[in-house]
């Protein structure tokens, strides 16, 4: 005979479980599964996802804001993603895609490969069928089947500075050069640069230097600083900066010194650049950049679209836009990385290779 009070406290228990697994439903893993579900049957099939972001160079906001678009990307659309920067150590950049290559990474990112070794690396990423995005690398990846080349329009990038250089200092200007060699950006920079002396004869280059390491705003700063000492005011016109660290050293120095007579044209954009930029009399007049935050989701859409069997090009180059002070002292609030788009229109913004599927998933979440 079965006693009553046992069995009634029994099924009680049974529909607090049920009742207790049907609002677990409910929550996040309903969501993940709906999301799941938006999916191409080839990711689907693939189950969890990991990607790693591998980074050559560090220390910048440039870094982090492309690093922080990678990941914010890939986890919108269910992955996992890890990101690396090296720091400008290449032994620890390739070793960290050694370690890729030698675990259940199904995609890789990486930015500011530079060297034959990157390339054997990738192969043997390749060889392994881990799919391989890379920004801002050595041409000679074009080799290894499967890789798709990204990189900022860094002709676009160099010629919107250059020409507001000279647009505002005239065609004799005397100029300063901030540029480091070994990286196929800088390479692409310079020959614009080259043409851009070419065309304009009269321009005269007073001096050039630049390092990259994990302190190049300072160094770059304390080399302005001991140039300056060589030229007196009116000897010097502008600054060329090819890259932000090297801007922003560039600007302390004219700041410390008490030379903002001379104007800075740079490459890049960050929070910590835009607040230089709108500092009272700050000597950094403008910038060229594309968001680097968009940069690592559209490498991240990319190796996504790969992993999905999505045909991808062989290479792809993002936008540039220019950003000058006049802008930004346009705007009655301060200016962010954030908010450029309301002085600077469409910056931040881009669709590139972001399927369908991409934003249904995004949207299930």
């Amino acid at each position: 005979m079965v006693n009553k009070k046992w069995y009634g406290t029994l099924v009680l228990l049974l529909v607090i479980a049920i009742a207790a697994t049907g609002c677990g439903g409910n929550g996040g893993g309903k969501g993940e599964s709906k999301a799941n579900a938006k999916l191409p049957a080839a990711l689907q099939e693939k189950g969890d996802i990991n990607i790693k972001v591998i980074r050559r160079i560090g220390g910048d906001d440039h870094t982090a804001q492309f690093l922080a678009g990678a990941k914010q990307e890939g986890e919108a659309l269910g992955f996992k993603v890890d990101t690396f920067s090296a720091n400008n150590d290449t032994a620890k950049f390739l070793d960290a895609i050694d370690q890729a290559a030698n675990s259940d990474v199904d995609a890789v990112v990486l930015s500011h490969g530079n060297d034959e070794a990157t390339v054997e690396a990738v192969r043997k990423l390749r060889d392994k069928g881990i799919e391989v995005v890379a920004f801002d690398s050595t041409g000679d990846l074009s080799q290894v089947e499967g890789v798709t080349l990204t990189s900022q329009k860094d002709e676009s990038l160099a010629q919107f500075a250059l020409d507001e250089l000279v647009k505002e200092h005239g065609e004799e200007a005397k100029i300063v050069y901030l540029w480091v060699d070994g990286f196929p950006p800088m390479v692409r920079r310079n020959k614009v640069y080259s043409d851009t002396l070419e065309k304009y004869p009269g321009i005269k280059e007073v001096d050039r230097f630049g390092v990259a390491s994990e302190n190049t705003s300072v160094e770059t700063q304390n080399a302005v600083a001991a140039m300056l000492a060589k030229h007196p005011k009116g000897e010097i016109n502008a600054i060329f900066a090819t890259w932000d660290a090297f801007a922003i050293g560039a600007a302390r120095a004219l700041i410390e010194a008490g030379r903002t007579e001379i104007k800075i044209y740079g490459i890049d954009v960050s929070n910590a650049d835009l607040q230089i930029m709108q500092q009272a009399d700050s000597p950094w007049v403008a910038t060229a950049a594309v968001d680097a935050k968009l940069i690592g989701a559209v490498n991240l859409r990319l190796a996504a679209k790969k992993l999905a069997g999505e045909e991808t090009p062989d290479t792809y180059d993002l936008d540039a836009a220019l950003i000058t002070q006049a802008q930004l002292k346009e705007s009655k609030e301060e200016v962010n990385v954030s908010t450029l788009a309301d002085v600077v229109p469409g910056w931040g913004a881009s669709n590139a290779f972001e399927e369908d599927w991409m934003k249904a998933v995004k949207e299930a979440k």
